[in-house]
């Protein structure tokens, strides 16, 4: 997911709700840590794979089912990585110790059934800096984590319960943790520099899944990814390196809660003045926004027939508007203040004293500010007492604070109680220490050479040439401030591939925010879009 923020700058905007994964690779349980000698550190600990057994009824159905959980051990370019084994341990800490990151992952196998038959999905979250504990503990694990539809959910015991939606019904499933977040950490010279950043991110993904390929012989098997909020950035630049380094076809992509040009972010746009682009994707989701807490002036009986209406202001008059600038009429932009007011309930004096251009932090803080509450920005449904009335922006996302606590207990719990892994360990739902770092910097395809633009639209139009069999499937919920779902539209309909390729893309809006699986019919109806488009395309080996 993408990280909750009151910061002014574009790039510091993203607190990843997204999730977790385990490690591949296999040595001694944790034991002390033998004494360091010269000026080498100690060699790091290796985690002992764990494998389980379970099951799980999904759609009436009972799925016995395999886990591992583990950790990975891949390296910072191709060649290191080659050379690597797959048991190994990291070599230790010297100054020189090229740079190297075991990734922790959860697979889970249904049993018996031929690989070749049976698809694998690898899923992973976002932030950048997020684990994978919010896809595995909410949304297609075969457990998951209750909580609470749009308020805070309340303290330990949190409910884990058998999860009917996972999508263990129609493919396996690889939940795989960033490099340096969950069980996982990066080792060596300049393992910064090697792991943390969108072109070095998407290249270790790569790496781990050619490497789970053949340590599980799923080579012949349909290959699907995964991502959320910033994990769908890095889907569309890992399918351009899998499709076009790696040889590594793919049958689908499936993105949820989409942000793949980074300059259609609404979190801060006035710090990129004249890109008006952002507050235009913005404004259906703050009209949905609006209606959903009852803010607008004349409420309308149906969501989706009014954002229509909304779209079609955003994309004309409302665009004219902004692209005027400092030359707009006078008459011309109390006139849009007007409008703006009827489409997202806040005063046309504001709306005019903000220049006709209001931000995400902005809007959460002033929608419901007279009565002090700050409305989320992950999902805009929550909303949460005001922590300063008298700022100009949301200080925090009522969202997020209310459901990281069960999400984190239950993923802890799990793994511990269930999966048999990480005793001794500690897990890191999130790191700051990853997102302070990570290197926006992105070269695409074709490209002479790096932008410090993060736009991934290149690599998935790249992938989807290369592989015209490629399918991509994107989902969205109306109430996410964070990736607003027009904006997601908006980028597709940008994207530079021929119009014979745009049928392999698909559409779906939820009723729910960025984690559409929060929201429990939304999760029903997310399992049963999903579970479709993998059993679509592939073909079953006869």
């Amino acid at each position: 997911m993408l990280r909750s923020h009151s910061l002014p700058t574009l790039f510091r905007c993203f607190l990843l709700l997204l999730l977790v994964v385990p490690f591949a690779a296999a040595q001694e349980p944790a034991k002390d840590t033998p004494p360091a000698k010269d000026d080498a550190k100690p060699t790091p600990i290796v985690p002992k794979d764990s494998t389980t057994e379970g099951s799980v009824s999904v759609g009436g159905h009972v799925i016995n089912y395999k886990a591992v959980a583990g950790t990975i051990l891949v390296a910072a370019t191709n060649e290191a990585d080659a050379a690597l084994g797959t048991t190994a341990p990291p070599p230790k800490e010297t100054p020189d110790a090229p740079p190297t990151a075991r990734m922790f992952y959860v697979a889970y196998f249904k049993k018996d059934v031929p690989p070749e038959s049976r698809p694998i999905t690898f899923v992973y979250n976002g932030g950048p800096g997020s684990s994978t504990m919010w896809l595995h503990m909410g949304a297609f694990g075969p457990r998951r984590v209750i909580t609470a539809n749009d308020q805070h959910t309340s303290p330990a015991p949190y409910g884990l319960v058998e999860n009917a939606e996972s999508l263990l019904d129609v493919s396996d499933l690889v939940f795989i943790d960033a490099p340096g977040t969950g069980f996982g950490r990066i080792y060596g010279k300049e393992k910064e520099k090697a792991f943390w950043g969108v072109d070095p991110d998407a290249h270790a993904f790569a790496r781990f899944i050619a490497r789970f390929l053949s340590t599980y012989q799923r080579w012949n098997s349909p290959k699907y990814l995964f991502g959320e909020s910033y994990g769908t950035t890095r889907s569309a630049a890992l399918a351009g390196i899998l499709e076009t380094e790696s040889n590594i076809d793919l049958n689908g992509v499936i993105l949820l809660s989409q942000i793949l040009n980074f300059d259609d972010s609404g979190d801060g746009p006035q710090w990129n003045p004249g890109i008006e682009v952002p507050y235009e994707l913005a404004l259906p989701t703050f009209a949905a926004t609006a209606w959903y807490h009852k803010r607008l002036p004349t409420q309308p009986p149906a969501l989706e027939p009014f954002l229509a209406e909304v779209e079609q202001f955003a994309l004309s008059d409302y665009a004219s508007a902004l692209a005027q600038g400092s030359q707009l009429p006078e008459a011309t932009r109390q006139t849009i203040a007007e409008k703006l007011h009827q489409y997202t309930g806040l005063p046309v004096a504001y709306i005019l004293k903000a220049d006709l251009r209001i931000n995400t932090g902005k809007f959460n803080h002033n929608l419901q500010g007279n009565e002090d509450l700050t409305t989320g920005r992950l999902d805009s449904r929550f909303s949460g007492p005001t922590i300063d009335p008298l700022a100009e922006e949301a200080a925090y996302d009522p969202q997020a604070a209310s459901i990281a606590s069960a999400y984190t207990a239950a993923l802890n719990d799990y793994t511990r109680r269930q999966l048999k892994f990480g005793e001794g360990l500690t897990y890191l739902p999130e790191s700051e220490a990853v997102n302070s770092a990570w290197e926006f910097k992105h070269q695409a395809p074709g490209a002479g050479g790096p932008s410090f633009g993060v736009n991934v639209l290149p690599d998935l139009a790249t992938a989807m040439k290369f592989n015209p069999k490629l399918k991509v499937m994107l989902n969205g919920g109306y109430f996410d401030l964070a990736t607003p779902f027009f904006g997601a539209r908006y980028e597709m309909y940008h994207l530079p591939i021929p119009a014979n390729l745009r049928q392999n893309i698909e559409y779906s809006w939820y009723d729910s925010g960025h984690m559409v699986y929060v929201h429990e019919e939304s999760l029903k109806e997310l399992h049963d879009k999903v579970a479709a488009f993998i059993a679509a395309n592939y073909k079953p080996v006869k």
